[in-house]
């Protein structure tokens, strides 16, 4: 499958979806399914990199397998596991009717495999996504069974063999840049790095969500989230909220976004009491 016929083509069909993506998402984009390579994108939480995969997927028609990473992940959760009730239940029903060998082979087959998304994204004979989404939380030891699946597109199933890829999916890992990746992993990916956009961009990509706002208020909102995003916040506004409260603004039939209405609003954007404190108080805002 040729995910994109160009750079330009990945910015035409994921604008086509609601996804802004300058030239260079674009073209790293369209060279991981070019080149049938994992694309690592990091930047700080809240710019998109999540978002570019469900982009992907939905400008592509594949489908999206989605691995959410967090501390304690392990290969049962990231990759498969076996029934075990299922299996006991069998062992009981043939108790003393066959060899322990026999309902060894019975009982570790494809019956009782669960398979978790790696596996699934791997085993998908159709167009396929996989998100392996936050991957910087996972512990270090989860990065080697992540490089069989990245170097290969393959899992070995000590009870079942190697299972390798029919259509490899186009992957793409997501970090906050909490922790720093090995080498390995990096060294098989292709690398993005994305970044709060500059205001310009983000009033497209605002107005391109919610395009009942206003162009002067649509200024003012990017503004004041740019001025916000400068303060040392516990979580600064993503992207997403930009839009939520552009929304809010209009739900609220808000056409000046004065001290007033960003006091009164500004939990859409801000969501600790202690970043809530800092804004009234650098911003100057009116309680």
């Amino acid at each position: 499958m040729t995910w994109f016929a160009s750079p330009a083509d990945a910015v035409e069909r994921l604008t086509a979806v609601g996804y802004l993506a300058d030239a260079a998402t674009a073209t790293t984009t369209f060279l991981a399914g070019a080149l049938e390579k994992p694309m690592l994108v990091e930047g700080p939480a809240g710019v998109g990199k999540t978002e570019l995969a469900k982009a992907v997927a939905r400008a592509t028609g594949a489908e999206l397998v989605r691995l959410q990473c967090y501390e304690g992940l392990d290969e049962a959760r990231a990759l498969y596991e076996w029934n075990y009730k299922k299996q006991l239940l069998r062992i009981q029903a043939s108790s003393g009717d066959q060899e322990w060998s026999a309902t060894h082979d019975d009982i570790f087959t494809e019956e009782f495999l669960l398979t978790r998304p790696l596996l699934t994204a791997i085993r998908r004979e159709e167009p396929t996504v996989l998100l392996i989404d936050e991957v910087d939380k996972t512990d270090v030891e989860v990065e080697g069974l992540l490089l069989e699946v990245l170097s290969d597109f393959q899992v070995t199933i000590p009870e079942l063999g190697t299972v390798s890829a029919v259509r490899r999916p186009l992957v793409f890992l997501t970090s906050n840049a909490t922790r720093e990746l090995s080498e390995a992993v990096k060294r098989r990916c292709l690398y993005l790095h994305l970044d709060y956009p500059d205001a310009e961009r983000e009033r497209e990509i605002v107005s391109s969500q919610v395009p009942g706002l206003d162009d002067r208020v649509a200024e003012q909102l990017v503004a004041t989230v740019g001025r916000l995003r400068e303060l040392e916040l516990k979580k600064a506004p993503s992207i997403a909220e930009s839009v939520d409260w552009a929304r809010t603004l209009i739900a609220l039939e808000i056409r000046d976004l004065d001290d007033k209405a960003v006091n009164d609003t500004l939990g859409v954007v801000l969501k600790h009491a202690s970043d809530h404190d800092r804004a009234i108080r650098e911003l100057r805002l009116r309680r």
